[in-house]
């Protein structure tokens, strides 16, 4: 556990260093945006181009891994919404509360850390937990939140999430790498060396950029973030354990499948509740939260699922 723990200091040091540059205010909410956007739209899909480009689609698709993941994630979702649901909140916080007891921090801070921490045999699995995570569970919760605030859904909302996933760099950068390896097309050396310069500023610009949007956060409703924090960081992963171990999940993708699921909420989620104006202070408190924790629990899951 100590070992383990040793090795995740540093990717939450990178976090804490952001944390505090933000709070000093000696790297402004401006700048936190800008590194944001050069993450998400450039080294982060260099590194998911990369990856992927080395992959075979065999070695992404796995039909039980994506069944015990989607099974084990859904049940958490239903249980948000009914604990929702039971303090009797409107259905649009009912969804965004679902979506955040289970969108973990997967893309900034899970592809970066599981990938080093795992090996090379853990991005096929995290890449689908992502896939799953981007083109599921986020069309759902907007297609709820949308039509709750309409009262329908219509083929202008579908149309506009296509639209949406089209644009998301993450998923085209996934795509055009699995096309590329489906070509068996070779890789030039200098494209090689481009994509993984600039890949390799991923991983501390997107732990950076954590700490620093962190420092805009504040601990309002405390009693419901601990309650979405919980069910994240403890009761996601749990499930999805439960599901892998049912669905007969190879160990070591079921391993990573659950060291996923034990990641903080993602950032993304605020995102969502603060463009529909859905619980943006309660989803903001969580994403604090689990991460302040995660510290210690992301380290206690990799140690188990390590272990087993």
């Amino acid at each position: 556990m100590l070992a383990i723990f040793l090795k995740t200091l540093p990717f939450f040091a990178l976090i804490g260093l952001g944390w505090g540059a933000g709070r000093l205010r000696f790297f402004p909410p401006e700048a936190t945006a800008w590194l944001t956007r050069f993450v998400f739209y450039f080294a982060l899909s260099a590194m998911l181009f990369r990856f992927t480009a080395t992959l075979s689609l065999r070695a992404l698709f796995d039909p039980a891994f994506v069944l015990a993941y989607f099974g084990g994630t859904t049940a958490i979702w239903a249980l948000g919404m009914v604990v929702a649901r039971a303090r009797r909140l409107p259905l649009a916080e009912v969804a965004m509360e679902a979506h955040t007891c289970m969108t973990g921090n997967t893309g900034f801070l899970g592809v970066p850390m599981l990938v080093v921490l795992l090996g090379p045999g853990a991005v096929g699995p995290v890449l689908m937990v992502l896939s799953i995570d981007l083109i599921v569970f986020s069309s759902l919760v907007t297609l709820l939140v949308t039509g709750a605030r309409h009262g329908r859904v219509s083929l202008q909302m579908f149309a506009a999430l296509g639209l949406g996933l089209v644009r998301n760099p993450m998923i085209m950068s996934m795509l055009a790498g699995l096309g590329w390896a489906a070509l068996q097309l070779p890789m030039p050396g200098p494209v090689m060396e481009f994509v993984t310069i600039l890949g390799a500023a991923a991983t501390p610009g997107a732990l950076f950029a954590i700490g620093a949007s962190l420092a805009e956060r504040s601990a309002e409703r405390l009693r419901p973030a601990v309650w979405l924090s919980s069910a994240k960081l403890v009761l996601h992963p749990l499930a999805v354990g439960l599901a892998a171990r049912a669905f007969g999940v190879e160990p070591f993708a079921a391993g990573v499948m659950v060291a996923a699921a034990a990641l903080p909420v993602a950032g993304n989620v605020y995102i969502l509740a603060s463009h529909y104006g859905v619980a943006p202070q309660r989803v903001s408190a969580s994403i604090l939260i689990s991460t302040a924790f995660s510290i210690l629990t992301v380290p206690a899951v990799i140690a188990w699922v390590t272990a087993a």
